[in-house]
């Protein structure tokens, strides 16, 4: 598995399209075996959920992300976790793993 989280400043970013860069994470049997912070390509509609998918994201977690960034997450197979407001990003995955994370309030107004 593979869990996506957009950074900016090394934090979860508020907003999902104005990142800096990623934190991926690939997971097996619960722990994370290796994580990476990638920039991401050039910020237009639809392209971070297919430069994600074909890198086998599994899940996307992220405090804000507009409704068709969701729509074509869902399309490609990819949950989505919205609304999330803790910064560590290592925090975000942990609590996933453990089952503990839910989506909350959008921090994205589109």
């Amino acid at each position: 598995m593979k869990i996506a989280i957009p950074l900016t400043g090394g934090k979860l970013s508020v907003h999902f399209g104005h990142c800096e860069e990623f934190g991926i994470y690939e997971v097996d049997n619960g722990n994370v075996m290796k994580s990476e912070k990638l920039p991401p390509p050039a910020h237009e509609p639809g392209v971070f959920p297919s430069w994600l998918h074909d890198m086998g994201v599994n899940v996307v977690i992220g405090g804000g992300m507009g409704n068709r960034a969701q729509s074509l997450f869902h399309q490609n197979c990819i949950d989505v976790y919205y609304g999330v407001t803790i910064s560590d990003p290592d925090e975000v995955v942990r609590i996933y793993l453990a089952g503990d994370l839910e989506s909350g309030v959008n921090l994205c107004d589109h």
